[in-house]
Formats: C-alpha cells, sequence, structure tokens
C-alpha cells in the first residue's frame, strides 16, 4: 500500500520537515526534506544553547513544514500520517516539534507517530538500500555512539557504545582546543588533509580491552597535551594544527574500525545483510574507508552525506516502519529527553541518575 508521511525532527539544532513516499512496491522515495541550520545562532558560544535551540525550532517549524510539503507538492490533505521525534535529544527542542506535530494532527485528523531519533538513523539503510534484517549498525553521531543489531524495526540489540564522550564529541572539543569553527567534524577533516597523521602518538581508547564499548574523552585530553607541547611562543603553528587533526582523526578511525571488526565477528552467525554506518560522524571520508576495508564480504553501507546529519526524511520513514507495527500515538505523547533504543542492555557508564539516554 501507498504511504505518505510528513516528518518533523527537532531534537537539537536543526529544525527539519519531510514528505517521504513508501510505493506499493515497499521501497521509500524522499520527495522532500528541508533543513533549517541554527549554526549562525549558537557560532559565539562554542556549542550548542539548549534555550536558544528551543526557540529557534517553535519560531521555524511551520516555515520548514510548509517548504517540505511545497517542494514535495503535496498538500496536507494528502499526508497520511505525522511522524515526529520524540526523543531522545534537548528536551526544548523535542518539545517544539512533538507539541508542534500533535498540533497538526489533531487539526487534520491524521494518525500520530512518535518516533526515537536514534531509531530514525539506524532504520535510514532501509530507506535508502531496502536492506532487510538483520544487519549490524554502527550509530556514530554527536551525542551517540553504539553498536546495534537491527533485528526489526522496533528491536534492536545493542553489542557497545559509549561510556563518556561519542566521536562526534570528541571531534566538536578537539576543533574547540585548535581553534576551528563549529560544529567540529567538517573542519577537524578539512585540516587533516593537510597534515602527518604519524606525526602525534595519540592513544588508540579500549582497545586494550575486551568487547565493543568506547571512550574518546581520554582521546580528547591526549589532544590537549599534544597541542600545549607543541606551542611557540605561546601560539599553535598552523602545520602543528593540521598535524594534530590528522592525528586524531587517523585515531578515531583506527579504534572504530576495530571495534567494528570485533562487533562483525559477534554477529557473523547470523548472517547479517550487511554492516551499515549512519550519524554524523558517518559524513567523515576517512572513517567510511576504514570501517569498508574492515567488513569483508559483509555489504558496507553508508548513507547519502545529507542524511548522515539530523534530517526529518529519517523520521518520516521509522515513522513508516511503525505503522506497519501498528504503532499510533495520542494526544499524550511525551517528549523524552532519555529513550534507548535496547532497552533490555545495561545502562551504559556514566548514564546518569535518571537512566540510560541511548
Amino acid at each position: 500500500m501507498t504511504l505518505t508521511v510528513l516528518g518533523i525532527e527537532s531534537s537539537c539544532d536543526d529544525t527539519s520537515a519531510a514528505v517521504v513516499r513508501r510505493g506499493s512496491d515497499g521501497r521509500g522515495a524522499i520527495l522532500s526534506n528541508v533543513v533549517f541550520g541554527q549554526a549562525d545562532l549558537h557560532a559565539g558560544f562554542g556549542g550548542v544553547v539548549p534555550e536558544i535551540a528551543a526557540r529557534a525550532h517553535a519560531e521555524r517549524l511551520d516555515h520548514c513544514a510548509e517548504a517540505a510539503l511545497s517542494r514535495a507538492d503535496v498538500t496536507l490533505g494528502g499526508i497520511d500520517a505525522i511522524a515526529v521525534t520524540a526523543g531522545p535529544g534537548l528536551i526544548g527542542g523535542v518539545m517544539a516539534g512533538v507539541m508542534f506535530a500533535k498540533g497538526l494532527a489533531a487539526a487534520t485528523l491524521r494518525p500520530l507517530i512518535g518516533v526515537n531519533h536514534l531509531a530514525g538513523h539506524a532504520l535510514t539503510p532501509r530507506l535508502t538500500d531496502g536492506v532487510g534484517f538483520p544487519y549490524l549498525m554502527l550509530l556514530a553521531s554527536g551525542g551517540h555512539c553504539q553498536f546495534l543489531l537491527v533485528e526489526a524495526a522496533d528491536r534492536f540489540r545493542r553489542l557497545g557504545g559509549t561510556i563518556d564522550d561519542a566521536p562526534g564529541e570528541a571531534f566538536d572539543k578537539v576543533a574547540k582546543l585548535l581553534g576551528l569553527g563549529q560544529p567540529g567534524g567538517p573542519p577537524v577533516e578539512e585540516a587533516a588533509r593537510r597534515g602527518d597523521p604519524a606525526r602525534f602518538a595519540l592513544p588508540r581508547p579500549l582497545l586494550d580491552r575486551p568487547g565493543c564499548d568506547l571512550s574518546f574523552s581520554g582521546l580528547k585530553t591526549a589532544v590537549l597535551r599534544a597541542r600545549d607541547g607543541a606551542l611557540v611562543d605561546g601560539a599553535l603553528p598552523a602545520q602543528a594544527r593540521d598535524d594534530l587533526c590528522a592525528s586524531f582523526q587517523r585515531a578515531v578511525s583506527e579504534t572504530l574500525a576495530e571495534k567494528s571488526r570485533r562487533a562483525l565477528a559477534e554477529v557473523a552467525h547470523l548472517s547479517p545483510s550487511c554492516f551499515a554506518v549512519a550519524g554524523g560522524v558517518a559524513a567523515n571520508t576517512e572513517l567510511r574507508e576504514a570501517l569498508g576495508d574492515v567488513a569483508g564480504a559483509v555489504p558496507m553501507l553508508a548513507p547519502p552525506l545529507a542524511l548522515c546529519t539530523d534530517n526529518a526524511a529519517m523520521i518520516a520513514w521509522a515513522g513508516i516502519e511503525r505503522w506497519d507495527l501498528g504503532h499510533r500515538d495520542g494526544m499524550d505523547l511525551g517528549a523524552r529527553p532519555r529513550w534507548p533504543l535496547d532497552s533490555e542492555a545495561a545502562p551504559l557508564i556514566g548514564s546518569g541518575r535518571k537512566g540510560a539516554k541511548a
């Protein structure tokens, strides 16, 4: 059956709306995917300010949805359901999106579907490539990094994850340490292209321990110490900065590649259909190449760059998957700052008193 869904995403600092249609053949088509970024609003603060982000979402969501419908050449009457990120994320932004989606659903009498933001990332390979279950997913973004066995659209088994800083956080913090822009991924990658990855001996965290858990806090600290040791008359030479970026990026790539090798070995008996990577860090070229090298006979998939970062197309598709499983939400749908995909897995170290975030 053909199904057309409007997706809404506002979990961090990107306001996004998209229209995705699932055809009678089961394949998904992105009719529009509009993203209003907020980088200019947060540039002077060295990171995302939750209150500013929430206000910007509230001001922009209607314009963003209108643009998505216009580009898709679809009216609200042509929408079968509304899918919205209901968590995890910055609670003010998530609330703005949920309340907006509730208003649309009430006004149009369309079904409302709350979506886990992380499930949106994890199900992206089914939107782009139509892969079958099960498959192995490395979800690597600003706030989360975990290895997931995706067994169904609502069933995820976590094999390992970050016990402190996620790789995206580490990229942001390293960029800040080195005087580069935010978000940190693109400027660090650009500087790394000019650098020597062998100049600075940086650690590969947790490779001396079994399993697939990750930690990038110590790597960030090692970059800080290396930076301080490379200062000349109180300033960091441009070449040293580029070499630090290259050394840091290589450390992250090699760490994730080795952990991926372990995760692949752990699920090999299940014959996963593919090894997929998603999330903002998945846009990094060196990381993609490193992961491709370890995938071996298992097909390795990475989404188009536009679908790596936060976007509503993945939320709309996850809504379609949940629709097929019979999930619907009412006007009591709440915004959740924490929402682990694998609720049966033990909380990762540092998950906090309120429970696991992811």
